[in-house]
């Protein structure tokens, strides 16, 4: 049976900092996740994503600030410890040894033993699909399935916060499906996720709320919804028919279509416009259009993304990273 805890917030830190020598790897984080949400950590390699990760398990010490896994100080004593579960960035298993004697060993890591043990590795194999290649030497596992046993090692003794490492690296489309179900059916059972990552698509996909980082500093983080509706831009993406009339100056030719204009970026052989709304700035261009018979082989709303959130937020790219 879960752990029942009284804590709101599972992850809480105030003005936390860490250095590696000279190097400020986090600068004044102040991240709060809510219990039983899926909260995404979004940033470039190198944002202090990990760092963050490994304060959060106590793997590593803040060099000023605190931080709080349920109201109790990350890292100290073994009942904090029992209430997460982590799985890195890199592979953390033995290889020349089975799957199975693997999640025996990481189970003895946490205090599991006998029969109690030997039942949770059976439900683990079971919820990542590796029954069948549990007595198998992990060396000869696929990258999917190292993955995914990793997943099963930090969720033997069923914890209440789950950090996930940008933990799709490497694996195929097939591997990487089938993990974001595993995560979803952990956070519908009520288990509060933390997923790093850089890539934008699995965030919008997964999570309910973001943190953005960026520099060792969490520019912003709230629930994914209101994120988009704050920093989201408001844009159209158009495409000039091959054989149509282009203005001589596009930008110029916008901003006069319309006043809501507030930048014009050349996109993949098109234009990307954003606006104050996507909807009368569609209207306004396609009357412009129809007055100068300009043709289109593409004109249509773009959805906001967190892409245009980054983009706001940081004024780079995450892509471009």
């Amino acid at each position: 049976m879960k752990q029942t805890v009284q804590a709101t917030r599972a992850v809480n830190s105030d003005v936390l900092c860490k250095n590696y020598g000279h190097t400020l790897a986090l600068d004044n984080v102040s991240v709060k996740v809510d219990q039983g949400s899926f909260y995404g950590l979004l940033g470039p390699n190198g944002a202090g994503k990990s760092t963050l990760m490994k304060l959060m398990v106590g793997v590593l010490a803040p060099t000023g600030g605190t931080i709080e896994v349920f109201g109790h100080k990350a890292g100290k004593g073994d009942a904090v410890r029992r209430m997460v579960g982590y799985v890195p960035q890199d592979i953390a298993l033995y290889e020349s040894i089975t799957g199975r004697h693997n999640l025996q060993f990481f189970g003895n890591m946490y205090g599991l033993s006998g029969g109690q043990l030997t039942k949770r590795i059976a439900e683990a194999l079971d919820f990542v699909g590796l029954t069948e290649k549990a007595d198998e030497a992990v060396k000869s596992y696929s990258g999917g399935m190292k993955r995914r046993l990793n997943v099963a090692a930090a969720i033997l003794h069923k914890p209440s916060l789950l950090l996930l490492d940008e933990p799709t690296v490497g694996i195929d489309p097939h591997s990487r499906n089938r993990m974001f179900e595993m995560f979803k059916h952990l956070q519908s059972e009520g288990t509060t996720i933390v997923y790093s990552s850089h890539y934008m698509e699995e965030v919008e996909e997964l999570c309910d709320s973001v943190g953005i980082i960026d520099r060792g500093k969490l520019v912003e983080q709230d629930r994914l919804a209101e994120l988009l509706a704050q920093y989201a831009g408001q844009e159209v993406y158009l495409e000039i028919a091959p054989d149509g009339h282009v203005p001589a100056d596009m930008e110029t030719w916008l901003r006069k279509v319309s006043s809501q204009v507030h930048s014009v970026r050349s996109l993949n052989g098109g234009w990307l416009v954003e606006g104050g709304s996507r909807a009368s700035l569609m209207e306004a261009i396609l009357a412009a259009a129809k007055h100068e018979t300009i043709t289109f082989r593409r004109l249509e709303l773009v959805k906001p993304s967190l892409e245009s959130v980054f983009l706001k937020l940081t004024g780079t790219s995450l892509r471009d990273e």
